[in-house]
């Protein structure tokens, strides 16, 4: 369940008392595991997965109703920006930012007019324990405003090369917006620590996700330049992306770009540590997204005009766990090892000891492939009916039977006409060997193609998936435990 999907707030889900709703129906339907999206302010197309910070959360996830009752905002402060407009329907995310953008100033000038020395303190401790990406992050954030574009290589050269002098000077000149910038982070780094203390007391572990690449237009590349293919100027010389697959014919070409392995090494995989420790204190689990890029990574020139012309190139491996596990210790992580993954990809999972995914869509479009088919997932699996790139479970299966797909096999397990489809199919995923199985809301809601959150490949129309507010009725937990006590997931 992303946090932007969850109902009731303006715009877009936040990190408000729908939050709170959601972790109380998951210990109600014996559910001991919230799966989330990336967190991360979105640099492109409102993607989670395209952010611009690694390490910052999002703004428009801040609960302004929290906000209130910290005292920073005020009831008609919310009414006059069109807060208390609750809006049915697919996100919106300008019109999130619209009421948001206007509440977080003023939230702001509230902080710095009336707080009490505690919350002084927590701000004051807040920037000095993120000094390594908060300050670079709040700059970037404000010129990002002040020069209308992300595009970091299209500044004056002065702050394209980051010189002293010209970052002294824009701390100086723009330094409102970026302490706006650092009291937006604090809020959302103390509203999203106090909902996870929430969900871990109601026995809820969070399980976040991390793509393994970051935006361009980010701060993470414009400060790292030197640790990244990028050509004297700041460009890209090559972007990301994957080769053709089940997803999509031509494959993707996502446009990030690639790392620079060797100088990462040379760091002892610094960067990646820093990435590894926050990511940990913000989630008890924690998903790699492209986990087959730290074994070998698709390489594609960035003219070429799709992902077909790429080629593939040695990844760094086991190198930055084993730099972050000597760190941190154990690395609770589950690898994302979906698409075209070789024996080498299951190799280097199975070396680092994490387990991978299965997803019950993928185990029947093929009569002799039953990879992803429930009765042949191993224990040490996260298992799913499909994930945020697949359509919704009802969705497939109906499209199934439109297309004329030949259902053979997966007729076979479904024998219980009385049952509707989407519940013995995930049933088949509870009742399968895999140690961990993740349910989207919407298959629990047996939702169509509607509520699908992601089509690979389309670049506009994703990530707008709201559920409806009526989600959580006693009848869906109960059905959810029952069929989680009967296949033995519940303790």
């Amino acid at each position: 369940m992303p946090v932007f999907s969850l109902p009731d707030s303006p715009g877009v889900g936040d990190l408000g008392p729908a939050a709170y709703r959601f972790a109380d129906f998951l210990q109600s339907a014996g559910q001991t595991i919230w799966q989330l999206l990336p967190l991360g302010p979105p640099a492109k197309g409102d993607s989670p997965y395209s952010s611009y910070s690694a390490f910052a959360g999002n703004p428009l996830l801040i609960s302004c109703e929290q906000l209130v009752a910290d005292g920073l905002l005020t009831k008609q402060q919310l009414a006059d920006a069109g807060h208390n407009e609750h809006q049915d329907g697919p996100a919106d995310y300008e019109a999130a930012r619209t009421v948001k953008k206007r509440l977080l100033k003023a939230a702001c000038v509230e902080f710095q007019r009336s707080a009490d020395a505690e919350m002084r303190q927590a701000f004051s401790e807040f920037c000095t324990c993120s000094r390594h990406w908060l300050d670079d992050f709040a700059r970037f954030d404000a010129l990002v405003a002040n020069l209308g574009t992300p595009d970091w290589s299209q500044w004056p050269a002065e702050l394209v090369h980051r010189e002293r002098s010209a970052l002294q000077a824009i701390d100086k000149r723009l330094c409102d917006e970026i302490e706006i910038a650092r009291f937006e982070q604090f809020v959302f780094a103390k509203q999203w620590s106090r909902l996870k203390a929430y969900a871990n007391s109601h026995n809820v572990r969070i399980y976040g996700d991390m793509p393994i690449f970051v935006a361009y237009e980010s701060v993470d590349v414009w400060v790292n330049q030197e640790l990244f293919c990028l050509n004297e100027s700041g460009r890209p010389l090559v972007v990301a992306g994957v080769p053709p697959d089940y997803f999509s014919a031509t494959g993707q070409k996502w446009g990030n770009p690639l790392y620079d392995w060797d100088r990462l090494a040379a760091t002892h995989y610094e960067w990646w540590v820093q990435r590894f420790r926050q990511a940990f204190e913000h989630f008890d689990l924690l998903r790699i997204d492209h986990f087959r890029g730290f074994e070998s990574y698709w390489e594609i020139p960035v003219d070429a005009p799709n992902a077909i012309g790429g080629e593939w190139k040695a990844g760094p491996r086991q190198a930055p766990f084993d730099a972050a596990r000597e760190a941190l210790g154990e690395l609770p992580i589950v690898a994302e090892d979906l698409g075209l993954i070789t024996d080498e990809v299951h190799r280097l999972r199975d070396e680092l000891g994490f387990p991978g995914m299965r997803v019950l869509q993928f185990g029947f479009e093929s009569e002799h492939d039953d990879y992803h088919r429930p009765s042949a997932w191993p224990t040490h699996s996260v298992a799913y009916t499909g994930t945020h790139d697949n359509d919704t479970v009802t969705g497939w299966y109906q499209q199934r039977q439109v297309d004329g797909a030949r259902n053979g096999v997966l007729q076979h397990f479904l024998s219980e006409e009385s049952v509707p489809v989407h519940w013995q199919l995930i049933r088949m995923v509870l009742n399968s060997a895999a140690d961990t199985a993740i349910i989207p809301l919407q298959d629990l809601l047996g939702l169509g193609s509607e509520a699908r959150l992601n089509t690979p490949g389309l670049p506009d129309g994703n990530w707008t998936w709201r559920c409806p507010s009526n989600y959580d009725n006693s009848d869906l937990a109960a059905r959810l435990r029952e069929y989680s006590e009967s296949s033995d997931r519940t303790s």
